[in-house]
């Protein structure tokens, strides 16, 4: 079966809005799983996308992705990733949207950009928010659990995006929901961590030393 996604316009959405918000989740996993599916011709990729079916782009996209794939899973680590991924997935979710929908009127291209940013902005905060109260707890099993259920996520999400656009449209939209709803709430446990954390240390720094 292969998904035509350049004539429809509900097509083309559910890839612009998947592409952008696995973005925010595992960059390297979409552009690495979207470029192979239209490398083997199970998809026809809009003329913006063509190039991550390139021998040469999906290697670099299979190696990037491998290794966020192993980094993810170790306590600490994941965090530094997301940090320093902050800067990559969120523009990179936006020029996927504003690509996957370029043969388009440029106007639309340009919303698209501006959403995509917008949406792999959510997906990539909560993540890495989330991911950052898991790792005030010593065992490593929670982060792993949560990588795989990421990975899942974004296999599953991408593959709605391609074959069943509608369903996942309608899912993202809960998901956009849920977003609202958790963001605010990681955000003041964290803070209440780093609170916690800084009057340790002021306690610790103040004490008195051992004569």
């Amino acid at each position: 079966m292969t998904a035509d996604l350049t004539p429809d316009l509900l097509e083309t959405a559910a890839l612009a809005a998947g592409l952008a918000w696995a973005s925010g989740i595992r960059l390297y996993a979409a552009l690495f799983l979207v470029g192979l599916l239209g490398r083997l011709g199970y998809v026809d990729l809009p003329s913006g996308l063509v190039l991550l079916a390139h021998p040469l782009v999906l290697a670099a996209s299979g190696l990037a992705f491998l290794i966020e794939f192993g980094a993810d899973k170790v306590p600490g680590l994941d965090s530094l990733w997301d940090a320093l991924h902050t800067f990559i997935r969120i523009p990179a979710g936006a020029l996927l949207a504003a690509a996957a929908v370029g043969h388009h009127d440029p106007a639309i291209a340009l919303a698209a950009g501006v959403l995509g940013g917008t949406l792999a902005s959510g997906a990539h905060f909560t993540k890495a928010a989330s991911r950052a109260l898991i790792n005030t707890s010593p065992e490593p099993i929670s982060n792993v659990a949560a990588s795989t259920t990421e990975d899942a996520m974004v296999i599953g999400g991408l593959w709605a995006a391609l074959f069943h656009p509608l369903a996942f449209l309608a899912l993202l939209a809960l998901f956009i929901a849920g977003t609202l709803w958790l963001l605010p709430r990681l955000w003041r446990g964290l803070r209440r961590v780093f609170l916690g954390v800084s009057q340790l240390l002021s306690a610790g720094g103040s004490a008195p030393r051992a004569q």
